[in-house]
């Protein structure tokens, strides 16, 4: 019997299920996974789902890419008839991307009760999609899992319960803790041995889809470059846009590689002097690895990672970067700590508190 149907759609969900889907196991909850395809790129979710040990999921529903409404709009659309079929007492999204919403909206209109992992984190950024799937998704679920214990005012001030809410911690650094020793050494995938390094990710629209935000960041990374070796995976929308706005040159000795798996891009994490980011789970990871990051955004949803650990928001301000990576160099950076329920148990706490919670739900609230 599934009693959870859990959803995962893209990369950042992937790092979160992992962990979900092997203490529900676990602890003897039947459960299904359902891909949605919203990260169509099968080699790099296959690879995914391999280094981290996901079953094959049970359901793929191939929706691929389109614009936020469309690729919305198509997960509803393809997701619903699994639903009607396999018919679980709870549906379980993770995190914030489309299929985080669309799954979702369909189970709490068909009646089945939604699970959300990783609620109540609020950059207060509305230009940001992932805020709005965010907000929308906890107001309609009835069990909510938060990562840090500020994400409870977060919903209290919006008007959930908080006896729907528990503080559990944080899924993504039960994978990493769990993969930390397989993590590739950072000289394999690069090739070379590089004594000190730093690591760029860069792919959020606001940073990358203006040519002046754009053409600033890689003038201050290339100039960082000079002091320190820059190793940038690239993302194929941060190519693209790159090669759109004549940048190409700008990329000159930096070290570029293509994306990367989760085990390799581990690896250069945790043997980097420096981080610079803005992704959302970046920041979490570098927090547990203690590696000082620089957040290239104006806001963050994960604030312990300011207030705790060894995250720093420097915006896309080239002036504020540069100051920022002169502190990392002079003295090291933050050191930070790692955060309350960070301990690679979060998921287990999950499955219990799943486990204690189902029976009282009737699972299929109308008909």
């Amino acid at each position: 019997m599934t009693q959870v149907l859990c959803v995962a759609g893209a990369r950042p969900n992937f790092m979160k299920i992992a962990p979900v889907m092997a203490a529900l196991a676990e602890t003897g909850i039947g459960a299904q996974l359902l891909h949605t395809g919203q990260h169509y790129d099968a080699a790099m979710s296959d690879s995914f789902f391999a280094d981290l040990g996901i079953p094959p999921p049970d359901h793929h529903l191939e929706v691929g890419s389109g614009s936020h409404a469309v690729q919305t709009a198509e997960v509803m659309k393809r997701f619903e008839p699994v639903l009607e079929s396999v018919q679980p007492r709870a549906v379980l999204v993770v995190g914030d991307v489309n299929s985080t919403l669309a799954c979702a909206l369909v189970a709490a209109k068909r009646g089945v009760c939604v699970i959300h992992v990783e609620a109540g984190l609020r950059s207060y950024d509305r230009s940001m999609p992932e805020e709005i799937n965010r907000v929308l998704t906890d107001q309609i679920s009835d069990l909510l899992f938060t990562t840090e214990k500020s994400a409870l005012a977060n919903l209290v001030r919006e008007g959930v319960d908080p006896a729907r809410v528990e503080f559990v911690g944080n899924v993504m650094i039960d994978t990493l803790y769990r993969n930390l020793a397989r993590a590739v050494p950072a000289a394999q995938t690069l090739g070379a041995v590089l004594p000190q390094y730093a690591v760029l990710t860069l792919h959020r629209p606001s940073n990358v889809d203006d040519p002046d935000t754009l053409a600033a960041l890689l003038d201050v990374v290339g100039e960082i470059n000079r002091s320190l070796p820059v190793v940038l995976p690239l993302h194929p929308r941060t190519r693209a846009n790159i090669e759109k706005f004549g940048f190409t040159a700008r990329l000159a000795g930096l070290h570029l590689l293509p994306p990367v798996g989760y085990l390799e891009m581990l690896g250069l994490m945790r043997d980097a002097r420096l981080v610079l980011t803005d992704s959302g789970g970046i920041q979490e990871e570098t927090t547990a690895l203690g590696v000082p990051c620089l957040t290239l955004r104006e806001n963050t949803e994960r604030p312990v990672t300011l207030t705790e650990g060894t995250n720093t928001l420097v915006g896309p301000d080239p002036a504020a970067i540069r100051a920022a990576f002169a502190e990392v160099m002079a003295g090291g950076g933050k050191a930070g700590r790692i955060p309350e329920f960070w301990d690679g148990r979060a998921a287990m706490r999950i499955a219990h508190a799943i486990k204690g919670w189902l029976p009282a739900q009737k699972g299929r609230r109308v008909a």
